[in-house]
């Protein structure tokens, strides 16, 4: 045991001197946390919206005066004709424009939007805030019955995100170049002899990077909770449960990079193209998986971070039980067990 933790301490030491691995390590969290939070951001806010009205009546300029009073719309100008409208779109000076009928003020109707369309998302959630407050002059959007997020604010959906992302990224990434490091160098074949197990030295190796990724799980949960304002609905022992076992498959899959790759460029790129790419593009954090093409709905399922990032935003989100994600939580231990195996398995072989 005390060579256990004396390989554990020199594991420790050597991330410690590093400053630009730790600069990375919780930096990376904070500015990435910082950037989804505020400036990376779908909540609708100060749409620049155009008029067009050729009847100044009570009835139209009610309405505008509700549109230029949410924080949601901006009004840029009133013009004449539509034609006008389209053009002050055309001219990046506007992002929307409603036009109103003659017979607005008696049946309440003939209202026409007008939207910049180069981000389709986008354009449907303004001409859905615009219709909700014309037609709805009693109640603000925020008073929408929406559940979970009555705000509608994309950090609800960001932090579930950025944690499957930047847990996995560095617990798989950083162990790889760890282990690879030492093949580098020599120094692996040094270690081998040592009278420790070659399996104690890698779960020695793997310690303080699980120790570093509970403090960044504790970084982000707090800068969720007291910087972003997102709740933590559900038990927190059961998202820091979940989290520990998710960590440990990013281990494992760092440890199964580490027997493939031979230098820490070669773990670095697979690192990379393996885990980076379909995190962003395939696991939800983005775009719904739903929304995909049935192909890549299939690649989407052996995605670790899918089942992560569902299971945290119903956890800290929804507020759910731990019975309400025991198909996720099934899910990433089996794929823990899975990897844990293969990647010993492979080192064994290796060593052989």
């Amino acid at each position: 045991m005390k060579q256990f933790l004396s390989f554990v301490q020199k594991e420790a030491r050597h991330i410690l001197r590093d400053r630009r691995t730790m600069l990375i390590l919780f930096g990376m969290p904070v500015v990435l946390m910082l950037l989804f939070g505020f400036a990376i951001t779908n909540d609708v806010r100060n749409v620049r919206t155009v008029v067009v009205s050729a009847h100044g009546d009570h009835a139209t300029q009610q309405v505008i005066d509700r549109l230029a009073a949410s924080e949601y719309f901006v009004i840029v100008g009133l013009v004449p004709t539509p034609t006008e409208a389209e053009q002050t779109i055309r001219n990046q000076k506007a992002d929307l424009a409603i036009i109103f009928g003659r017979d607005f003020a008696s049946k309440h109707s003939g209202v026409q939007m007008m939207v910049d369309g180069s981000d389709p998302n986008m354009a449907q959630q303004w001409t859905s805030y615009a219709t909700q407050t014309i037609l709805n002059p009693s109640a603000s959007l925020v008073n929408r019955k929406m559940l979970y997020n009555p705000q509608m604010r994309s950090a609800y959906n960001f932090v579930p995100a950025i944690m499957g992302m930047l847990l996995m990224l560095i617990c798989a990434m950083m162990t790889s170049i760890s282990i690879v490091r030492e093949k580098e160098r020599g120094t692996m074949e040094v270690l081998l002899v040592s009278p420790v197990r070659p399996l104690m030295m890698i779960v020695a190796k793997a310690v303080p990077y699980l120790v570093l990724a509970l403090g960044i799980l504790a970084i982000i949960l707090l800068m969720a909770r007291f910087v972003m304002d997102v709740p933590l609905a559900g038990s927190l022992f059961w998202i820091v449960g979940i989290s520990l076992i998710y960590i440990l498959l990013a281990l494992s899959l760092g440890l199964l990079i580490s027997s493939v790759a031979k230098t820490q460029l070669v773990a670095l790129l697979l690192s990379a193209m393996v885990l980076l790419m379909p995190i962003v593009m395939l696991s939800g954090m983005l775009f719904p998986i739903e929304s995909m093409p049935r192909v890549l709905q299939w690649v989407s399922a052996i995605i670790p971070p899918r089942y992560f990032i569902a299971a945290m935003r119903k956890l800290m989100i929804m507020g759910v039980g731990i019975g309400d994600v025991l198909r996720e939580a099934g899910i990433l231990l089996a794929m823990t067990i899975a990897l844990l195996t293969l990647a010993l398995a492979k080192f064994n072989n290796r060593l052989e």
